[in-house]
């Protein structure tokens, strides 16, 4: 039959992410590093995700397409007890409605325990999208045998699915890393992410051109202190700099710019 029903330009989309959690179906997930609709009988056409795109990628075309089937979407959510197709996040993970929660516990090297707040500023969805801010963490201790706070103090952290305008950009230090960097890097989170705002991507895998625009858009729109590249040896890692600098270029704004390059085995080179 001929019906309305998504159609994802893959070259506009930057795989931002912010389509997944506006569509109550759970029709739409990020693959790949683009939206793509996952079945044409999970969409209704009505087109609920077109406004939170930022692209513009998203539009409704009539075409032949397999008709709606309500039944289709609830197995596919989970509702009925089955699981949600694959790609796709569990029910319970997509339907969140309102504020959004984070909570953190960890045992400190005292014996207590610490804990953590988070409010959400997604107004709920998937939690691969949904933006956290977490609570103050304690300093780290560098003492063996303790286990040390996360610095943590955001989500997300892939930076196709950071907004711009996530509240935690706002008069921050800000730290792009490879997302190699945290596995080969023991004291991670005690020497780099304390107190800056965090983005990973791999410039190798990854959409450069996407990641340029992103980066970009937050120096323009953001009063960033300082911009921080941690990456890899490995020459292809490199291209998270030169991200950087167009990027700082681009935005026509004097941010202080540090470079860590990080061995394959741990060592600060």
């Amino acid at each position: 039959m001929n019906r309305d029903i998504v159609k994802i330009d893959e070259d506009k989309c930057n795989g931002c992410g912010l389509c997944v959690p506006a569509c109550a179906e759970g029709a739409i997930q990020i693959i790949d590093g683009k939206a793509r609709l996952l079945a044409d009988n999970l969409c209704d056409g009505l087109g609920a995700c077109l406004g939170h795109c930022p692209q513009d990628a998203i539009l409704i075309e009539k075409r032949p397409a397999a008709e709606f089937d309500e039944e289709a979407v609830e197995k596919h959510l989970g509702v009925s007890g089955a699981q949600p197709a694959a790609h796709a996040a569990p029910a319970h993970q997509c339907q969140g409605h309102g504020k959004g929660s984070g909570h953190g516990h960890g045992q400190g090297h005292d014996g207590g325990h610490g804990h953590g707040g988070g409010h959400g500023h997604g107004g709920g969805g998937c939690p691969s999208a949904r933006l956290m801010s977490f609570a103050e963490p304690k300093k780290a201790e560098g003492e063996e045998g303790g286990t040390r706070a996360s610095q943590l103090r955001q989500w997300p952290v892939q930076m196709h699915l950071v907004p711009a305008s996530a509240p935690f950009l706002k008069d921050a230090d800000l730290l792009l890393a490879a997302d190699c960097v945290p596995f080969a890097y023991a004291d991670f989170h005690k020497d780099f992410l304390q107190d800056r705002a965090l983005l990973i991507g791999c410039p190798k895998l990854d959409d450069g051109q996407a990641y340029l625009q992103k980066l970009t858009a937050i120096l323009t729109q953001n009063d960033i202190r300082s911009l921080t590249v941690a990456h890899m040896e490995v020459p292809c890692c490199s291209g998270l700099i030169a991200i950087a600098k167009q990027a700082l270029a681009a935005c026509g704004k004097e941010i202080p710019l540090t470079t860590v390059k990080i061995g394959v085995q741990g060592g600060v080179l």
